[in-house]
């Protein structure tokens, strides 16, 4: 399964990559990184139908929001799954991301517990 991390800081490819090896290396999983909005729809559009069935992104970054991607992913991809990260849990942002189509909404640091239990429900709903 292809997932689709999106942040602007790039340090959080390394701690995705550590706390998923188990399941990289296994084969369930298949990680990459896109660090803006903009960069992360050209790489969804690059297969048609995409091979992402899931995209977790931070709501705040520079240019493009990740709420802002959230609606074009879902205008554009209906398909993929898409939950959304702040590192302010607030309510507002929150009703956005959910009524917008969100799957879930995490806030930072990162319940990685809770984020590999997402993760799980996506593989055996694919199997």
């Amino acid at each position: 399964m292809k997932i689709l991390f999106v942040d602007d800081e790039r340090d959080v490819e390394d701690l995705f990559r550590q706390k998923f090896r188990k399941e990289i290396r296994s084969g369930k999983l298949e990680l990459a990184f896109a660090f803006s909005g903009q960069e992360a729809l050209e790489l969804l559009s690059t297969d048609n139908p995409p091979k992402f069935v899931y995209v977790f992104s931070d709501i705040n970054m520079p240019g493009m929001s990740g709420l802002e991607l959230l609606e074009e992913i879902k205008s554009r991809f209906p398909l993929i799954q898409v939950s959304m990260i702040s590192a302010y849990g607030d309510q507002e942002n929150y009703d956005k991301a959910m009524s917008s189509g969100a799957k879930g909404f995490f806030t930072k640091p990162v319940d990685f517990d809770s984020l590999k239990k997402e993760i799980s429900s996506l593989i055996e709903d694919r199997d």
